[in-house]
């Protein structure tokens, strides 16, 4: 750099600022400069552009990643010959705005409401063992390679096991800005767990909470986890009618839910208790899913391990109780692949698309990536005419 003094280049300047405003923070997916990340910009006679960066947090983990994006879009403005990105961090009160600008003027707890343009979706079993979250975790995956903004809940406390289905670093965390949580993403999905708040010792232990805490657990993750604009947050609830699908119920009562359970008529009996909890508290049980049902021989033929219809039996009674129709929306067959790639991280909707059982799970993503009877329709845009 040349003993040429830096004097302001508004023209130039603004152009920097502008081309800065594509670069994404690659935790909050919105462009830096929205985010109050860009602070004072100057250009000297030479070319030569120093950009300031605010960080987050110290220790950001995209530190590297946000510099790397800055210095590459302000050498691609015409003009700029060289420059120097100065990385400093937020202040307190620098963060406690951008907190703010994150809620926006939504309250707590409202961001997944009736009034809300994200679809909540609800998947529950009536016992354990029949996939559920492997099925959560690849339909998660596969509507996000549809396009969609995808969040997960792994609400599961008791037996969470999304993080590994999805590949997700056992060591990974959220990180925190302010009073709010940037979750991981794996395969284009957020993804918040349990499992990310134990230490590492801990988390092959059993956790032993009761209701209040399972709660306030569940009410955290809604309220606390920044996953951006969403058009689909899925939540992985735990078997049976317990707690925790009693507070989901309480803190989402415009969610509709999925019901899982396999073909076998002993799973049917019970998996009609998890869609009768959910229109108490006033859910939407959208369907069922059958999983593991027949195997596919070499010779064409079907080997049924654990028999057949229990699909349709869980939707008959549904149907009957719930006084409307419940359908099967997918008949999911058993497969190596799908096991392997929960075992390995990698959901067998990317791993092997081809497989029978990705094919049916990728139908599902299709099916529920379109809203029934469009119900944004008629519905106002958060936008006021100026």
């Amino acid at each position: 750099m040349t003993d040429t003094a830096i004097v302001e280049e508004p023209e130039l300047a603004n152009a920097v600022r502008l081309r800065l405003g594509s670069v994404l923070d690659p935790e909050l997916r919105k462009p830096i400069v929205d985010l109050g990340m860009v602070g004072g910009i100057a250009v000297d006679d030479d070319g030569h552009a120093n950009v300031e960066v605010r960080l987050t947090i110290v220790g950001c983990p995209a530190a590297d990643r946000i510099e790397s994006d800055v210095r590459s879009a302000t050498l691609s403005v015409p003009g700029v010959s060289s420059a120097s990105i100065d990385v400093t961090v937020m202040s307190p009160q620098e963060r406690g705005e951008l907190t703010s600008r994150l809620r926006g003027t939504r309250s707590r707890g409202s961001r997944f409401g009736p009034d809300s343009l994200t679809r909540v979706i609800a998947v529950t079993s009536g016992k354990g063992g029949v996939g559920k979250s492997t099925v959560t975790a690849n339909l998660a995956v596969a509507l996000a390679q549809r396009g969609l903004a995808v969040g997960l809940i792994d609400a599961d406390v008791y037996g969470f096991s999304i993080p590994g289905i999805l590949g997700i670093d056992p060591d990974a965390t959220p990180t925190k800005v302010g009073e709010l949580m940037l979750p991981p993403v794996a395969h284009g999905v957020k993804v918040i767990s349990i499992g990310m708040f134990l230490p590492p010792d801990q988390r092959g232990q059993a956790v032993a909470w009761r209701g209040p805490m399972l709660h306030r657990t569940i009410a955290q993750f809604i309220t606390d986890v920044f996953f951006g604009d969403l058009d689909v947050l899925l939540l992985d609830l735990p078997p049976g009618t317990g707690d925790v699908a009693i507070s989901v119920g309480q803190l989402l009562p415009n969610a509709d839910v999925l019901v899982v359970t396999t073909p076998q008529q002993a799973a049917a009996d019970v998996a009609e208790r998890s869609g009768m909890v959910a229109r108490q508290t006033g859910q939407r049980v959208i369907g069922v899913i059958e999983n593991m049902a027949g195997l596919p021989q070499p010779d064409g033929s079907i080997l049924e391990l654990f028999g057949s219809g229990g699909g349709e039996e869980a939707a008959r009674r549904l149907s009957e109780r719930l006084g409307t129709e419940v359908p099967v929306l997918e008949s999911i067959p058993l497969s190596v692949d799908l096991r392997r790639g929960g075992d390995a991280g990698l959901p067998v909707v990317l791993s092997d698309p081809m497989d029978p059982a990705a094919a049916a799970l990728l139908r599902l993503a299709a099916s529920l990536a379109v809203r029934d009877g469009d119900r944004l329709a008629g519905r106002g845009l958060p936008v006021t005419p100026r």
